[in-house]
Parts: structure tokens; sequence; C-alpha cells
């Protein structure tokens, strides 16, 4: 049965934007991954030169080198997801060496002081509302960050 006209209550719209994609498990599929990702984002309605454009690489770019760094499985690509609603980004990236772990958000250890490598997680640490790292199954690792939306 409906409810007479006065007591329907209105609902505002949702839109939730999705752009999912396997990339090749090479430095070429990471930057083609980031560069996609982007432009997706530009054509949602981002602005390109915004803070969150800018974190968003950011973002991308470390998790989806270490996807294909440290989660690379001859033959095995990686995966993005990218989903953008009215108040979140989240960047999703997974790939299928699930053996090796991550460092929880909050424990990833400071490089030394000159080392070259090492600060990529604390970059996602810093730009990132939340972060996590989850298991897929039946292998593997997935790399959530949420990045909330101004306003």
């Amino acid at each position: 049965m409906t409810p007479p006209p006065a007591q329907r209550t209105r609902q505002a719209p949702v839109t939730v934007r999705v752009f999912s994609q396997q990339f090749s498990s090479t430095p070429r599929g990471a930057r083609l991954a980031r560069c996609l990702a982007l432009h997706e984002l530009h054509t949602w309605g981002v602005p390109a030169a915004g803070d969150t454009a800018d974190a968003a690489a950011l973002v991308l770019a470390e998790l989806t080198a270490n996807a294909v760094t440290h989660g690379r499985v001859p033959g095995r690509n990686f995966e993005l997801v990218v989903t953008l609603t009215a108040d979140v980004l989240r960047i999703e990236v997974s790939d299928p060496r699930g053996e090796r772990r991550l460092p929880t958000p909050g424990s990833a250890p400071a490089p030394a002081p000159l080392a070259d490598a090492g600060r990529g997680l604390l970059l996602v640490q810093a730009l990132a509302t939340r972060w996590e790292v989850r298991d897929r199954p039946p292998i593997g690792k997935t790399v959530v960050a949420e990045l909330n939306l101004p306003g």
C-alpha cells in the first residue's frame, strides 16, 4: 500500500561513480592506471588542479607502484578500483601477492634519514583520511585509501 502524498519522504539522489580496471604489473601499467584514474576523476567533475586531484594522484602513484614493485607475481595483473560518492573518494589497489603484508595504519616505519625509499606509505598516511590493508580472497591483498572530499 502506498502512503498518502503528505507522508512520503523525499530522499536526495545518491550518485556513485566507479572506475575499475586491471593493469599489467609493470611500471607502464602503474603509470597508465594513475593517468586513466585521474582522467576519470576529471570527467566526474573533480578539478584537475585541485587539492583532491593532487592528493589522489600521489596516493594512486604510491599504491600502484607498490603493487607492481612488491605485489608482482609474473603473469598476473593488479586491479584498480576508484569510487567517488558525494563525500568520499575511495582508491583500492589489489595485487596477487598475499603472503607479504604491508604495515598497518600508524605503524609504517620511518625510513633512515638518507634512505632513498620507504616514504610512500607515510605519504598515503598523511594524505588519506583512512587507509587499510585487506585480504583478497582467494589470494592477494587490497590496499584501500579514502580521501574525504571538501564541502
